[in-house]
């Protein structure tokens, strides 16, 4: 099972480029960074929190760290149109010499909509566009030319040249939905990525092979990757949105052996809950040896 870092892009570049050096030389095996301009409007959330853009920092992480893979989690495709999208992914993957994953999601954020005056459509329309949108990703980065005459894009013999370096540079499709968008994962992504435990994990990844069984698809092309915030030592936060392990040593262990029992390909660690400075780091180490031990 492959472990990897999550920055947030909340903090000072300064510091995510001192986590993504300490991932790198301890052995960590990728970065990844998600994809928003502001914190998601939340009670007691600072909504003025500066924000650093997602495109920016994974070039830059490209250039400064020579080893690791580098990834999106995920792109939201209502912010980009999908051929802008594939010429940076192309140009990420060249600056990183091929260790470039392009992750991308449907996009959601109802705040960063509303401020910069962003149409997030109804959930079929959204979902409807973006299908169309890995079409242009597929196209644009895996043949000579595209053309599509689609309901939200239109591209005429588009080009998208130079080719990322990576033969198949690999896509990664941030879903969760059992009803639609596992299906879309399905048919277009070659990693999947959602946030959960590992019973949750397990569970959707079985929904993710039936569809692949629909479809006539090898359910093993496609990566399993999932994240949850870590607590290393300490009370581990109630309320939050999102899955939590840890709180000790031996309950963190017991988490990562149950993501590496369902067969979970890649654990990816925000690194909210590990503190800051030297505390962070130190916290990466642990993670680092329950995972290798």
């Amino acid at each position: 099972m492959r472990i990897s870092i999550w920055p947030s892009a909340g903090r000072p570049w300064s510091d995510i480029l001192e986590t993504a050096h300490h991932a790198e030389r301890t052995g960590w095996d990728g970065v990844w960074i998600a994809d928003h301009f502001m914190p998601n409007a939340a009670p007691g959330r600072d909504l003025e929190q500066p924000t650093l853009e997602a495109g920016s920092l994974v070039a830059g992480l490209a250039a400064a760290v020579p080893r690791v893979r580098i990834g999106t989690l995920v792109y939201g495709n209502t912010y980009r149109h999908p051929a802008v999208l594939a010429n940076m992914a192309a140009t990420t993957d060249h600056i990183s010499g091929g260790r470039f994953t392009l992750g991308v999601g449907a996009g959601w954020q109802v705040n960063e909509h509303q401020q910069y005056g962003i149409e997030l459509p109804p959930t079929r329309q959204l979902l409807d566009r973006f299908v169309e949108a890995l079409q242009v990703l597929h196209g644009l980065l895996r043949t000579p030319r595209t053309t599509l005459d689609g309901e939200y894009y239109q591209l005429t013999d588009a080009v998208c040249e130079p080719k990322p370096v990576q033969d198949r540079l690999p896509i990664m499709i941030g879903a969760k939905g059992e009803k639609r968008m596992l299906g879309v994962v399905a048919e277009y992504a070659d990693l999947w990525n959602t946030w959960g435990l590992p019973d949750l994990i397990a569970h959707k990844s079985a929904v993710l092979d039936r569809f692949c069984a629909e479809r006539g698809r090898d359910p093993k092309s496609i990566a399993r990757t999932a994240q949850a915030l870590v607590v290393v030592n300490g009370p581990v936060p109630e309320g939050l949105p999102v899955p939590v392990i840890g709180g000790s040593r031996e309950k963190l262990a017991d988490a990562i052996a149950g993501y590496r029992a369902i067969g979970l390909d890649e654990l990816i660690i925000p690194d909210g809950l590990l503190g800051s400075g030297a505390e962070k780091l130190k916290a990466m180490d642990v993670v680092l040896e329950l995972v290798n031990g």
